[in-house]
C-alpha cells in the first residue's frame, strides 16, 4: 500500500471568513490551523474529530470560483457521522442550514442530506450499531 490514511481534502470556498464561519461557527468543527502564506493566501485547516481534515481553499480565479458548490458534480460529496441525528437536525435547522429532505432510514443508519452555504451536498449519518447492520428494513 502506498498510503496509510487520507489526511486531508480541499474544499473551495469564496473566502476564508465564509468558510470558517460555516464550518467552525455553524457545524462546530475545530480550527486546526490558520497560517498566513503571504499575498492573500492562507493555510486554513478545520477538523471535526477523528479522521480527515479539510483545507479551506479560497477560489482565486474563474475556474475555481465556478467549482464552488459543485465539487462533487451535484452529488453528495461529503459525509459526517453523528450519534444523535434528531438533535443534530435540530441544531442545523436552528442555525439556518438548508436541509433537503426529512431524515430517512437506510440499511446502514439514519441519513439527513443538507447543503453548505456554498451549495455542496452533505450526508449526516447516524450509523446503525454494528450488531444491527443488515437487519434494518
Amino acid at each position: 500500500m502506498i498510503a496509510r490514511a487520507l489526511a486531508m481534502v480541499t474544499i473551495v470556498v469564496p473566502d476564508y471568513a465564509a468558510g470558517q464561519a460555516f464550518f467552525v461557527g455553524v457545524l462546530g468543527f475545530t480550527l486546526v490551523e490558520d497560517t498566513d502564506l503571504g499575498a492573500g493566501k492562507r493555510w486554513v485547516v478545520v477538523s471535526c474529530g477523528e479522521g480527515a481534515r479539510m483545507l479551506l481553499a479560497r477560489a482565486v480565479d474563474e475556474v475555481q470560483t465556478a467549482a464552488i458548490g459543485r465539487q462533487a458534480g451535484g452529488r453528495v460529496g461529503f459525509f459526517l457521522h453523528t450519534d444523535d441525528i434528531a438533535a443534530s437536525e435540530g441544531l442545523l435547522r436552528e442555525r439556518g442550514v438548508e436541509i433537503e429532505a426529512p431524515v430517512r432510514r437506510e440499511s446502514y443508519g439514519a441519513v439527513l442530506v443538507f447543503r453548505d452555504p456554498f451549495g455542496n451536498r452533505w450526508d449526516l449519518i447516524e450509523p446503525l450499531a454494528p450488531e444491527k447492520m443488515g437487519k434494518a428494513a
